[in-house]
């Protein structure tokens, strides 16, 4: 119990830090990191195109549904048939989960650990910059993490593409092209933002690694302070 309430008493809440780009830029990275895994994580969405077997024949509506993670082939969707046969069962192709989820995965946590370094920054400011320990341990860590959104967000846009060529109405209707007919696009307004802020996270974190730099004793200050030699005459 000793340590638990030597760390609760050593809490000192204080805003400061986030006057300075140390803090202020964590605290961007929290929110576009939200931003990052929330508009990827519960999306969903609609395709669709028609059937129309004769000229003067009523189309039908068929929209797949589809959403995260892009295990397309897991959403069933039924084309009716021209005749008196029954509905013919289908599947959307392509599994984009491994891309979707690494992106996802790298947005949670990133958001933990920007929500762990606010509290140091702000409740154990003393602690953090007692010891040389702190800002290299965090400095490795923002820099590990600027690289994975690197890669995460390189993947998801390549997986989004995928995504967008499986789910487009065009490509659908080539299983029953003399009686199918393209419709509405699925919206995907909400999955661009999300790479965007992917990228985003990318440029803030790897920019903050040069505030962090600066805590670390691998940064000398280009104007030390002068040093006073016997007599009261500044030293060289």
């Amino acid at each position: 119990m000793e340590p638990v309430q030597k760390l609760v008493s050593g809490f000192s809440l204080d805003l400061g830090p986030l006057k300075e780009p140390l803090g202020f830029i964590r605290v961007l990275e929290w929110v576009f990191t939200i931003f990052a895994f929330a508009t990827t994580g519960g999306y969903s969405g609609t395709t669709h195109f028609t059937v129309k077997c004769t000229e003067a024949g009523e189309p039908q509506d068929v929209r797949p549904v589809f959403g995260y993670p892009f295990r397309l082939q897991a959403y069933p969707y039924k084309i009716p048939t021209c005749n008196s046969s029954p509905t013919n069962q289908t599947y959307l192709q392509g599994d984009f989960s491994s891309s979707a989820e690494f992106f996802v995965c790298v947005g949670v946590f990133g958001f933990l650990y920007c929500t762990a370094t606010l509290v140091l920054y702000l409740g154990y400011q003393n602690t953090y910059r007692q010891t040389t320990r702190g800002p290299i341990i965090d400095l490795g860590v923002t820099a590990a993490f600027a690289f994975l959104w690197l890669v995460s967000s390189s993947a998801w846009g390549k997986g989004l593409t995928d995504v967008k060529w499986a789910t487009n109405p065009e490509h659908l209707v080539q299983q029953c092209k003399d009686v199918c007919h393209p419709g509405e696009f699925p919206s995907m307004g909400r999955l661009n933002a999300s790479v965007i802020f992917g990228f985003l996270n990318l440029i803030l974190w790897t920019g903050n690694c040069w505030f962090i730099y600066k805590e670390t004793p691998f940064h000398k200050d280009p104007n030390p302070p002068a040093t006073i030699e016997e007599g009261g005459v500044p030293g060289p």
